[in-house]
Order: C-alpha cells, then sequence, then structure tokens
C-alpha cells in the first residue's frame, strides 16, 4: 500500500539517473553499429549531409536522421547545420586504418559481452559461468577451431594492446633491462609495440601452441620475426622462459587465488635477479566501491567457472608471498591498474 510519506519521498527523488542506467545498453549498442555500418570512416574525408552518410553506409533513410542525432548527442558525431562530422572522440579512435584506432575492440565487446550478459541471472541464481556458446563453452567458444574468427577476435585484442604496449613503453624504465616475456601474449602485439618503441630488448611471447601460426603471421607483417620468439606451452605445466621482465596483462583474473599464487611463484622463479614483474588488470579497489571494477569482475565470473578481479592489496599479498618487493600500483588508461614488483 502506498502511503502519502512514500509519495513525498519518491517525489524528491529524480529518477532520471534510474532512467538512464535501464537503457544505457542502447547508447552502447549505437556506438555498435556505427563502427559496423562504417559511419566514422566515412566521415573521416570530411563533413557530409544526411543523404551521403546514407549512401556511403547503408543506413536506412527512416533511421537515419534519430540515428545520427543520437550520435552527435553522445558526443561521437558533430552537427552544424545539415552536415555531420566525426567528433574528436571518434576521430582520434574510430576512424578505421588509423594507429590509435579502438573499433576492433568495440566489436569484440559487442560480439562477446551481449549473450553472456544477457544470462545473468541465471549466472547469479546457479553460479555456473555462461558460456558464449553454451554448447561449445569457453570465453572464445570454438574460434580456435576456425583461424579466420580467430583473427578477428585477435584484431579486438590489438585495438587495445596497441594502448597498452605505448603506456608500459613510457611508464617502465626499460633501459634497465634487456629482455622481456609477455606471459599469454597471444600474437604478439603488445610484444611489438615495446620492441617497437625499445630496439634493445629482446622479446618472448608464452601462449598456448595452438597461437603460434597466428603469431607467426601477425609478427611476420609487422616485421618482428627476429625481434619476438614464440614459446607454446602451459602456464602451469611448463617452463615459462626466462627473462629481465615478465608481463602479465589479462592473466589472473582468469584464476582462483590458488592457482594465481601458484602463477605468481612460478613466474618469480623465472624473472632474473634485479628484474620485474609486471601485472595489469581492471583491479578492484580496496574499498570495492568502483562500480565499473566490478562490473568487470561480474563479467569475469560470468564467462569463467573461477575467474574474476582482484583487489590490489591481495595481490601485494600474493606477491610478497611469492618473493617479489616493492609493490607499487598505478592507473593505466583510466580503466585499469598496473602493478610492478621487484624480484
Amino acid at each position: 500500500m502506498t502511503t502519502t510519506d512514500d509519495r513525498t519521498t519518491a517525489a524528491a527523488v529524480d529518477p532520471g539517473p534510474l532512467i538512464k542506467l535501464t537503457i544505457a545498453d542502447c547508447a552502447a549498442k549505437v556506438l555498435h553499429s556505427a563502427v559496423t555500418l562504417g559511419v566514422f570512416g566515412a566521415l573521416a574525408e570530411g563533413p557530409a549531409d544526411e543523404e551521403q552518410i546514407v549512401a556511403a553506409t547503408g543506413l536506412h533513410p527512416r533511421m537515419a536522421a534519430d540515428f545520427l542525432d543520437a550520435l552527435a548527442g553522445l558526443g561521437l558525431l558533430e552537427r552544424t547545420g545539415d552536415r555531420y562530422s566525426n567528433a574528436p572522440l571518434a576521430e582520434a579512435y574510430l576512424v578505421p586504418g588509423t594507429s590509435t584506432y579502438l573499433g576492433g575492440f568495440v566489436e569484440l565487446t559487442n560480439e562477446t559481452l551481449y549473450g553472456t550478459w544477457g544470462r545473468l541471472t541465471e549466472a547469479l541464481t546457479t553460479g555456473a559461468p555462461q558460456h558464449l556458446d553454451p554448447d561449445k563453452g569457453g570465453f572464445v567458444g570454438d574460434k580456435h577451431k576456425d583461424p579466420e574468427k580467430m583473427k578477428r577476435f585477435f584484431a579486438g585484442l590489438d585495438a587495445y594492446s596497441d594502448r597498452m604496449g605505448a603506456e608500459l613503453a613510457g611508464r617502465i624504465d626499460w633501459s634497465r633491462h634487456s629482455s622481456f616475456v609477455d606471459l599469454g601474449g597471444a600474437r604478439g602485439n603488445l610484444a611489438s609495440v615495446l620492441v617497437r618503441e625499445h630496439p634493445h630488448l629482446k622479446a618472448g611471447v608464452f601462449d598456448l601452441e595452438r597461437t603460434r601460426p597466428l603469431f607467426t603471421e601477425h609478427v611476420g607483417r609487422l616485421g618482428h620475426t627476429d625481434r619476438i620468439e614464440f614459446t607454446g606451452g602451459d602456464f602451469f605445466a611448463d617452463d615459462i622462459p626466462r627473462a629481465d621482465v615478465i608481463v602479465l596483462g589479462h592473466i589472473l583474473h582468469g584464476f582462483d587465488t590458488d592457482r594465481r599464487r601458484e602463477l605468481l611463484r612460478r613466474v618469480h622463479a623465472a624473472v632474473n635477479p634485479g628484474g620485474q614483474i609486471l601485472v595489469y588488470d581492471r583491479m578492484i579497489d580496496d574499498e570495492r566501491s568502483n562500480a565499473e571494477r566490478l562490473l568487470s569482475s561480474l563479467h569475469m565470473r560470468l564467462v569463467s567457472p573461477d575467474g574474476s578481479e582482484y583487489r590490489i592489496g591481495d595481490l601485494n599479498d600474493w606477491l610478497a608471498e611469492a618473493g617479489f618487493t616493492a609493490p607499487a600500483a598505478q592507473p593505466l588508461l583510466g580503466t585499469h591498474t598496473l602493478v610492478t614488483a621487484t624480484r
């Protein structure tokens, strides 16, 4: 039964934030569709009107005006009179073919997030991971069996690792080191960024053997075949290649605490004395108050049986247990945390 006091309280609280939260996925889907249809690439040559954009992208005239104006309202396009142009954010990161292009990452999230998050309620009541394809399992489904699917998947990851590699290249004093290994480095994109920025480094990538053909193709195309060595293996069964620095990006969040501790011990044995470990993930703040990081943790629980994000303080404890010293944390790209420690 609704009372006068209930109505008075409701009237005093603006429901706007609740409504925006309820339809937040609509804005994301507008972005995803704009990338898929090539809107930002079509505007890379200069402003265009609605009719020109329709012709270039295949937009239906009935949908075009609201769609383009919504993109403008979201800060991705700018409208002057009847002509549209890319806003600075889109021009910087959403024009295909540029070195800073993040459209691949946008497409990757579109492909991987919606199927799993649509089953969140089931996961919350059963505790079971909700795979992208329940019949095939795993975060990437059966993509490893289809080279073209796997290439598209890695292209999305590369869009992000380009920026991550550039950040790591500038954040770490690489002059103190002569070698590094990117653990779970996929087809070597982050490693390629680092050796490009620091030519004196000898680089390695350690990942599953099935990734080798994709690594060979990608690193060969980038011209770094003689700079980066691939080692195929299992983190927990095979020796991790020795190096001055070992990088763990988006690795620890895939395992439970016991496996994280075990892996850090194995990494400690592989880091040369005086070397460093670099760990980056969307780590949870120690007060567990950052909603975006907690949503990332929920995502890992959705797509894996044991994964989740973890607190910075917990990682510091695990690093100390493994034998590392002087852990230090710093924000990275506004979405991640980088923790470094010394052997």
